[in-house]
């Protein structure tokens, strides 16, 4: 059905001034802020394949199983177009089939750009953002697709869930549509991208930058047909079922921030959380804790919680910088603002106890985790998890319940994503978008980029997409690389 209506579209392609040749290590940008582009050709189909979420699947893997069109001997080919934005997209874009790339920008406006073009095809304005647009009350969360319906669903920093046509950008306004998933959104804030499994939106909360109280990590389980909340689960104040008045809690923190936000265990469905510095009791309180809920977010289950908790907590080094990144057949790493990372065995975890971590491991350099890490299964029995920050690069082989690292680097990066056969790290200094052999670790190319935060790039259909910016500048401007094969 999707693909019937976009083919309706007059499809557009000028081969953009080819890039500057040589060599496998860049590839140069041929456009700056270009117009869109214009043919009287019609581009090839779309595979069909799209890129739904954060990661592309509920997971999180970071990994795309589909052929891209893109490999180590076409890269230095690829052009460079800059599409200007309303806004800044301080996250990952999606790719809605056949042929649109969709962002929400920090102030909540969500748009559908034009794959082949770069012409924005349609923008969703939420209501009232006069009130907030310019101010220091942002996201940096993206959309998820429901590729089985012709919707999706965006946030927006007011504290609203938004059900839009993927077609025309239109807001569903019936039943519990546009969902309110806070009380107090001058204090809460939705951080991370959307995620979508069984029948629920799932979402997660935090604070601010600064960590002005009063505010909680929650995580809420919304219908995704008729925008009703099913559950909420409180990470403070747990015994309380609901949206809370965030004053109305005696503790204050336990934001979810990580990248990954709810991510979704395959097979059981049921969700990881990671959260930040607040108060631990083991009972009602769940500061610096993983947590793993039942997949309607009714129930808690079980949860890890280091035994330097106290610390972690005194010394704002929240565990929660890095979203729990599920390794099959039940594991999960956890990294954090201390700069290791613990491998979780989920399996043998019990509920409210210190401590339990299978075995730990630094991250690059030792440094913090903000990033969302890659589990890639290579073949055989061969995992792979790939992890960024802001000291390196570096590639581990997990087994024996262990992360073994086999390379690393000192170039930086935001969350990879792993796309056929090649890894892809985006470096937010300026250091452009860098294509790792995800093996060896030998970089094959680097696609120029701006600075950036927390973006990350998507590879599908013979493209590339990274937007740049950080949302933390409050800007209501920003720019998107599109990267395609002529």
């Amino acid at each position: 059905m999707r693909l019937s209506r976009f083919l309706l579209i007059g499809l557009a392609a000028l081969v953009l001034a080819s890039c500057s040749g040589g060599g496998s290590e860049s590839t140069t940008a041929t456009v700056s802020t270009a117009p869109p582009r214009t043919t009287t050709e019609v581009s090839p189909p779309s595979t069909g394949e799209g890129w739904p979420r954060f990661g592309y699947d509920a997971a999180r893997s970071g990994v795309f199983p589909h052929p891209t069109g893109i490999a180590a001997g076409n890269v230095a080919k690829l052009e460079r177009q800059q599409v200007p934005l309303p806004g800044t997209a301080d996250s990952a874009p999606i790719f809605v089939p056949p042929r649109m790339f969709v962002v929400t920008t920090s102030y909540g406006k969500t748009l559908a750009v034009d794959a082949e073009s770069g012409a924005i095809r349609w923008t969703f304005v939420p209501d009232g953002i006069e009130g907030w647009e310019g101010s220091s009350q942002i996201t940096q969360s993206g959309p998820v697709d429901d590729p089985d319906t012709p919707f999706l669903y965006s946030y927006s920093p007011d504290g609203r869930v938004h059900k839009l046509r993927d077609d025309t950008g239109v807001e569903v306004r019936s039943g519990g549509w546009p969902t309110t998933v806070t009380r107090d959104p001058v204090h809460e804030k939705s951080a991370p991208p959307l995620n979508l499994a069984h029948g629920f939106v799932l979402l997660a909360t935090g604070g601010y930058l600064g960590d002005a109280p009063p505010y909680q990590g929650h995580v809420v389980a919304i219908d995704k047909d008729s925008g009703k909340i099913v559950n909420v689960f409180n990470t403070l104040c747990s015994d309380r079922e609901g949206l809370l008045d965030p004053s109305s809690c005696s503790e204050s923190g336990s934001a979810i921030w990580g990248r990954g936000g709810v991510v979704v265990e395959p097979g059981t469905g049921n969700l990881l959380v990671s959260t930040g510095n607040a108060d631990w009791n083991g009972t009602t309180n769940w500061g610096d804790s993983t947590l793993e809920l039942s997949p309607d977010a009714g129930r808690l289950l079980r949860s890890y919680t280091p035994e330097n908790e106290a610390d972690l907590d005194a010394g704002d080094v929240d565990l929660s910088s890095a979203s729990p990144a599920f390794v099959p057949p039940h594991y999960a790493v956890q990294g954090g603002k201390d700069g290791l990372l613990r491998v979780l065995d989920l399996s043998a975890l019990g509920l409210g106890h210190k401590g339990g971590e299978t075995s730990t491991t630094q991250a690059p350099a030792g440094t913090g985790v903000f990033t969302a890490p890659v589990v890639w299964q290579s073949g055989g029995d061969a995992i792979w998890v790939f992890v960024a920050n802001s000291a390196g690069t570096a590639g581990y082989l997990f087994r024996n319940s262990k992360l073994d690292r086999q390379w690393e680097n000192k170039t930086s990066g935001t969350s990879p994503v792993l796309a056929g056969g090649l890894l892809y790290v985006y470096d937010p200094g300026g250091g452009g978008l860098n294509l790792y052999d995800p093996e060896s670790g030998h970089r094959l190319a680097t696609l120029p980029a701006g600075q950036g935060h927390w973006s990350s790039p998507i590879v599908i259909d013979n493209k590339v997409a990274l937007p740049e910016g950080n949302a933390n500048d409050h800007r209501t401007d920003g720019i998107l690389n599109i990267y395609r094969l002529p």
